[in-house]
């Protein structure tokens, strides 16, 4: 069966279709890169906040558009959370939750052996690039917090983590397939582990893990996904003296604001945050601290919502996600007094977006004149020539003119300027091949 695979929302979304596109290569179906070319076409859905789902209805629509013929397989928040919105919408034939996602390929009807595909992990076909340099290895799922305004502690479970080995194994066999860079995902890795103590050699936390893949693989490049603030200690920064684990700290703040942190049940407050980072870029040389950000929280009122601007100036993140804050229905969030109105939201969106921009400016601005290591992703052409797209270790986009072939290879680059998001360079060497 020719099948197709796509994913909305999260990282962790994408690598487990990642996974499932090298599952159903393995029982003999052949992984299409267009849903035209599909017999089934499997969406990941998210449902983080009522614009996802939103989107997940769209995309849906959109892919029976493109493919009537095909039938629909349906997975992931949005499914689990409200299959009945999407058993009346065309084309669907299968809904499947969170739990069961792995099993989809047992669902499936057998492929024939006429149908068989020799691809690798379901990302490589012969005589095609990498689908990505990067390759998004997921180490857990679920999550046992309760955050006031999340709904995805119920779309996907409690935590629990996969065994260690599992994960080397994965790790390993995506530096096989040609991978230069590891991405850790989950819904929150930091408590990988605590789900496992007092198995026989489990491994009690992610540090542990990130150790023993520095130590027992040939990763190039580690990066990690969302961290949350709470989970990482500061004996864990000595990692990052091993180069190859990115320079790069997502840490989702919600809010600048502690009365409004407080409401959305998170587990610190701004003083223990600026702690951490200021500590973090102290023992980082480079670091980029991303984030992540809630504007219009219920409750938030104009002096609420100037303090957390303030904050978010403070703390001059490389790069920040702002959000207006979305009713979830089932969260406690969505029946607190003091909603904020729409458009209050918007406006508030925008002048949080406008001091973002300006602080990713001022750290971008700071590696002008610099040589970085750019692993290169991607070519455009402009005005006849290849202009490539690649990334840092520490998630600067870089874009420089060079020749063909480039693609998942690292370069010297020496940083010129800059872009509208990112850095202009010149490719000075090439470091390795793919």
């Amino acid at each position: 069966m020719r099948i197709y695979v796509s994913s909305l929302g999260c990282k962790l979304n994408q690598a487990e279709m990642d996974a499932l596109a090298g599952r159903l290569a393995q029982a003999g179906h052949q992984v299409v890169l267009s849903v035209a070319e599909a017999d089934l076409a499997v969406l990941n859905t998210c449902a983080v906040t009522h614009v996802a789902a939103q989107k997940s209805r769209q995309a849906l629509r959109r892919l029976h558009r493109e493919n009537p013929e095909a039938r629909l397989a349906v997975t992931g928040c949005y499914a689990e959370l409200s299959p009945g919105e999407l058993s009346d919408l065309p084309g669907v034939d299968l809904l499947v939750g969170n739990e069961a996602k792995a099993d989809l390929v047992a669902l499936l009807p057998p492929a024939s052996a006429v149908e068989a595909s020799p691809l690798r992990l379901g990302l490589e076909t012969p005589g095609r690039p990498l689908a990505r340099t990067r390759a998004l290895v997921k180490i857990q799922d679920g999550c046992d917090n309760a955050c006031t305004y999340c709904i995805i502690h119920v779309a996907r479970g409690p935590q629990h983590s996969r065994p260690p080995d599992r994960v080397l194994a994965e790790v390993g066999a995506r530096l096989s397939a040609g991978h230069r860079e590891i991405v850790l995902t989950g819904v929150h890795i930091g408590a990988y582990g605590q789900d496992r103590r007092g198995e026989p050699g489990a491994q009690h936390d992610l540090w542990g893990l990130i150790g023993r893949i520095l130590t027992e693989t040939s990763v190039e490049r580690l990066r990690l996904s969302s961290i949350e603030p709470w989970d990482l200690p500061e004996r864990a920064l000595e990692l990052w003296r091993d180069p190859r684990l990115c320079r790069h700290l997502h840490l989702p703040l919600q809010s600048g604001c502690d009365a409004t942190l407080q409401r959305m049940g998170r587990r610190y407050d701004t003083a223990a945050f600026a702690g951490l980072v200021r500590v973090a870029r102290a023992a980082i040389p480079g670091l980029a601290v991303t984030s992540d950000l809630i504007v219009g929280f219920p409750g938030e009122t104009e002096a609420y919502f100037a303090r957390s601007l303030a904050f978010v100036e403070e703390m001059a993140f490389a790069r920040l996600h702002v959000f207006p804050y979305s009713i979830r229905e089932g969260t406690p969030a969505a029946g607190m007094p003091g909603q904020v109105p729409h458009q209050v939201k918007v406006g508030r969106a925008r002048a949080m977006r406008q001091v973002a921009a300006a602080s990713s400016r001022a750290f971008r601005q700071q590696f002008i004149g610099e040589r970085v290591s750019v692993l290169w992703e991607s070519c455009q052409e402009r005005d006849g020539r290849c202009v490539w797209s690649g990334l840092t270790d520490n998630y600067l986009r870089v874009q420089a003119p060079g020749p063909p072939g480039l693609a998942n290879t690292f370069s010297s680059v020496h940083v010129i300027g800059l872009s509208e998001r990112g850095l202009r360079g010149r490719i000075e060497d090439q470091k390795s091949g793919g």
